[in-house]
């Protein structure tokens, strides 16, 4: 239920598959559905999403599809019938929950559905709305309006030549406002894919109140607001604190600033970081000359926990108070220009880092981003050197406000090897050498690093990084658990994929197995399971409804999903028990097939071990998730003839089998019929990737 970025084929065998059941389970339900809009509605999740978990369908995502995506990507030609957006999208929400095939972390079917009705309203609109629509998709419809066959390649080469001389008549204020959208980058467009994060485990709100408590920052900013008060602190007539004011604001709140012979509040670094910190976070405001505290903070300020969430997001908008030039005779770094930004990818790089970031290795991959910002060649090498060294100043300041507020902490050591295994002198071979489960930002960032420079150039600084790395303890940086908490808040407020540990305690067992399959590493899966195990108490129960559900997926014909539901149980399952039950299911009706293909997977069973009868099974069993993998019978087609000569008794040996998916044997032997030229019974109204035979494929999505 989500496929990376890149992984094209995966994702359109995949979706074929699903659109060709959707389409199955709505004709059994009485359902109307279209199919090509089932499968847009797939492609803007894959496509056009950060998280592209097709399984997941929150408000934000059904408003999207609806008045922004469907508007932009689906052509309908005058006099063509339109297609049933919210109708398709309400019967695919029900499917997926239907089928088990829902994200236990998304919305409720009544709330998804709900959005739905409340977006329908305003759907008709949108398709109509030519300011909405796509570049491709506003010439192909202005084309058809004036006449020209669009189907037809030359009419249409014919068109466009002729609006190049400027002879066609168009819309002018539309294409404005669609080339004005796209350059400014506010319609959902492939390519705003991030990949998921590890999943970390973290205390309870409850917990994480002690150390916010401890917190130097929210100390500061607590005695801050209680120092201004409701009657308010004078200000001078630029908002600034009085000096005599600000002298004794340094002794109450301890910044350390010093204050002989300055004249100026604006003179006192760490104050007037305070200072502008509590404005930001809403604790302060300046009004009529004086500097109150803000009577609605009141709450916030009693809660250290949502005070200190408060700060930690202010502190994105401390650019110009944490490292902005204070006179005219400084400049700022190039870290000022991209600060909010780099704050965001430094903090998602350390996100559910396994291990301790090196500073060398942080610092030297952030180079490699202000080279990807800036033109730096025009530079001698002193140069850059001082314009680096002036940005590293600043990361560590911001660093050391980090720090303070309790959201990461420093210590010396010996960096892990993991950073020390990946060779930067060949970038081709980069990518592959990266150690496992690192966060995304950190291998995009240690990627460019391989590919930024030439190869001699790369290596020089490859060798000196090892040295460094190697000579001797270093910085080592890590995010707290309070760091990770808030961290994972931002990311999951941009639509991120940012999985909990423990989360999942109370998700059905489907849901469960469903997303430990997809997302959990087989550490982080067993604790998951035994949280939710636990929380059911009567552990054969709990057993029971686990292998119940990968029995009701496999009965729905999802026999991939299955597989890894059933995988993932015996893996996570604790104290060897895993592999007791794949052998305890090597007699089950329905889960036999799978059962024996994870124990020869793990060559926990060998073929001399195996009965006929089993063996048959195990390649029925590999015959049936290979047609699943390539996704409508085409592919599959494709797929078996892929195989070679000998696929044909493959085929016929595994339509002799006791395989208990009868109806899928039934869909291998047509398909194989077809693949191999012979005449056969076609199956189902679908074709291709699932559409509907009868609508014509005239709808396009440009």
């Amino acid at each position: 239920m989500r496929y990376e970025a890149g992984a094209e084929e995966e994702f359109e065998a995949a979706c074929g598959l699903l659109v060709d059941r959707l389409v199955r389970w709505a004709g059994g339900q009485g359902t109307p559905v279209d199919a090509f809009m089932a499968e847009a509605a797939l492609d803007y999740r894959h496509r056009a999403t950060v998280d592209g978990r097709l399984g997941l369908w929150e408000p934000r995502h059904v408003e999207e599809l609806l008045l922004h995506w469907f508007p932009q990507q689906v052509t309908e030609f005058p006099g063509e019938e339109p297609g049933d957006g919210p109708g398709t999208l309400r019967t695919l929400l029900r499917f997926l929950h239907a089928v088990r095939l829902a994200d236990p972390r998304g919305p409720a079917l009544d709330g998804s559905l709900g959005a739905v009705d409340a977006a329908e309203e305003w759907y008709p609109e949108a398709m109509a709305d030519r300011d909405r629509w796509g570049l491709a998709k506003f010439w192909a419809v202005t084309a058809a309006e004036q006449g020209v066959d669009v189907m037809d390649g030359a009419a249409l080469q014919r068109f466009a030549e002729r609006a190049q001389r400027g002879e066609v008549a168009y819309d002018q204020r539309a294409l404005d406002e669609i080339m004005d959208r796209r350059l400014k980058g506010r319609v959902p467009v492939d390519g705003a894919r991030a990949e998921p994060q590890l999943p970390v485990v973290l205390p309870s709100d409850s917990e994480l109140r002690r150390p916010a408590e401890a917190s130097t920052t929210v100390a500061q900013l607590r005695s801050l607001a209680e120092w201004a008060g409701r009657e308010g602190r004078l200000v001078t007539a630029a908002g600034r604190l009085r000096m005599a004011d600000a002298r004794e604001l340094v002794d109450v709140l301890g910044t350390g600033d010093r204050t002989e012979g300055v004249r100026s509040s604006n003179d006192l670094p760490r104050l007037g970081l305070l200072v502008e910190w509590a404005k930001k976070a809403r604790l302060v405001r300046v009004a009529k000359g004086r500097l109150y505290a803000v009577a609605k903070a009141r709450p916030v300020l009693a809660d250290p926990l949502q005070l200190w969430s408060r700060a930690f997001d202010a502190l994105f908008e401390l650019r110009q108070a944490l490292i902005g030039a204070r006179s005219g005779w400084h400049v700022e770094s190039m870290l000022f220009d991209v600060y909010d930004e780099m704050l965001e990818d430094v903090l998602n790089t350390l996100y559910s880092l396994p291990c301790p970031m090196p500073w060398p290795r942080l610092r030297d991959s952030v180079h490699l981003s202000y080279r990807a910002h800036f033109q730096l060649d025009a530079g001698s090498d002193l140069r850059q050197r001082m314009w680096f060294e002036h940005a590293d100043r600043d990361l560590r300041a911001m660093f050391d406000v980090l720090v303070d507020m309790g959201a990461v902490e420093r210590e010396q050591g010996m960096a892990d090897p993991a950073f020390l295994e990946t060779d930067l002198s060949d970038a081709e071979d980069f990518g592959p050498e990266l150690p496992a489960g690192l966060p995304q930002e950190l291998t995009e960032l240690l990627g460019v690093m391989g590919a930024a420079a030439d190869p001699a150039e790369a290596r020089e600084r490859d060798r000196r990084l090892r040295e460094e790395l190697t000579a001797g303890p270093v910085e080592l940086i890590r995010l707290t658990e309070l760091g990770t908490r808030a961290v994972r808040q931002r990311l999951l407020a941009v639509g991120r994929d940012a999985p909990l540990v423990g989360e999942l305690v109370q998700a059905a067992p489907a849901g469960l197995l469903g997303a430990l399959a997809e997302e959990y590493d087989p550490d982080t899966a067993r604790t998951e399971l035994a949280g939710w195990i636990s929380a059911r108490r009567d552990r054969a129960a709990a057993l029971r409804q686990l292998t119940d559900a990968v029995r009701t997926m496999a009965g729905a014909a999802f026999r991939t999903r299955a597989q890894a539901m059933l995988d993932v149980l015996a893996v996570a399952w604790p104290d060897g028990e895993g592999e007791r039950l794949l052998r305890a299911l090597r007699d089950d009706a329905v889960l036999a097939p799978l059962a024996l293909s994870a124990l020869a997977q793990r060559d926990l069973l060998s073929p001399e071990d195996m009965t006929d009868a089993e063996h048959l099974l195990v390649l029925a069993e590999s015959l049936l998730q290979l047609v699943e993998l390539a996704g409508g019978p085409g592919g599959a087609g494709e797929a078996l003839r892929a195989q070679g000569p000998e696929a044909r008794d493959a085929v016929a040996a595994a339509l002799d089998s006791a395989h208990p998916d009868r109806a899928g044997l039934e869909e291998l032997r047509h398909l194989a019929a077809r693949a191999w030229g012979t005449s056969a019974v076609r199956h189902g109204g679908v074709r291709g990737r699932g559409r509907s035979t009868g609508r014509g494929g005239r709808k396009r999505r440009r």
